[in-house]
């Protein structure tokens, strides 16, 4: 598979996606990439008894002119702030199916929150929540807050994006975390950010899913353990990188807990997930839908799918 170094961003004119948009433009001004922006749509079918139980489909020319004035106005805003190799595609069909096909060809996918048009009528729609478990490469989805963390109105002015400076990624010993690590080390690079790794053990009494253990269990020493284990999988992924610094934390929390506190003083948290082929069955893991539904900025998913996609690029 072959991953060009190109960041794609979905689009369907909701303040959402085109807060999403301005994210995705910065991250391919800044490593050197292009930017596809990709606006999808299906139009419904109605049984027509006059055609002996065939279907009729709507004319869907209104449609598709909405769709490329949609990405008229976004090519024009990708643009707005320097030169950039940009390209727009329309599609037609559902929305995470076209962006995880298209995912195959691209560095790096970004979607928005509080979409609207089939994007996210939720907190976490269909794409932004189905997205990231399915995408061939990394997946950021840009949540529409304000500088404080609140809720912006789909009518009010976008927030302006932050530059990335302080990145966190979630490590927990598993593979994918290892490539959500080798992922953040990248992204530290491009944008000449500080680089914080996170490791959380539920320790605290009472509390949490290691408070069965019997309470001659030395808590200080799981935490020492702990640290240690963290060292070492820092320690491995730094040899190729020896000009990176990484801060490491292990705290008392769940790994959710823990990134969904830091990503209030953080422009990226970068976790990794299991993901499932497939759209059958679970999509995310518990920690990673968590961290999507209630992080205050952009969170990077990194999956087993994501280890041909430039997980460990260097800005061009």
């Amino acid at each position: 598979m072959t991953h060009d170094a190109t960041v794609m961003v979905g689009v369907d004119g909701s303040a959402a996606s085109l807060h999403a948009l301005d994210w995705a433009a910065a991250e391919a001004r800044t490593r050197g990439h292009a930017l596809r922006i990709v606006c999808s749509y299906s139009v419904p079918s109605f049984t027509a008894a006059s055609l002996d139980g065939g279907y009729a489909a709507l004319d869907d020319t209104a449609i598709l002119e909405g769709a490329r004035a949609v990405l008229l106005e976004a090519k024009e805003r990708a643009r707005a702030d320097g030169p950039l190799d940009v390209t727009a595609t329309v599609a037609t069909g559902d929305a995470t199916g076209v962006l995880v096909e298209m995912s195959r060809e691209v560095s790096l996918a970004v979607v928005g929150t509080r979409g609207r048009g089939g994007f996210a009528d939720r907190l976490l729609g269909t794409v932004s929540s189905a997205l990231p478990a399915h995408a061939y490469c990394p997946t950021v989805v840009v949540p529409l807050r304000g500088a404080d963390g609140s809720a912006v109105a789909d009518d009010g002015p976008l927030p302006a994006v932050r530059p990335v400076r302080r990145i966190v990624v979630g490590i927990d010993g598993s593979p994918q975390a290892d490539l959500a690590l080798r992922r953040a080390i990248a992204e530290a690079r491009a944008w000449g950010a500080e680089l914080v790794a996170v490791a959380g053990v539920p320790v605290g009494a009472g509390a949490g899913i290691l408070a069965w253990m019997p309470a001659t269990i030395d808590h200080e020493q799981l935490l020492a353990d702990a640290a240690e284990g963290l060292n070492v999988v820092v320690d491995r992924a730094l040899v190729d990188n020896p000009d990176i610094t990484v801060r490491r934390h292990v705290l008392d929390g769940t790994g959710a807990e823990l990134l969904t506190e830091f990503s209030s003083a953080s422009d990226l948290v970068v976790l990794g997930s299991r993901g499932r082929g497939g759209f059958a069955g679970l999509l995310l893991g518990s920690t990673s839908q968590a961290v999507l539904h209630h992080a205050q900025c952009p969170v990077m998913v990194v999956t087993n799918r994501c280890k041909d996609a430039g997980a460990s690029d260097a800005p061009q």
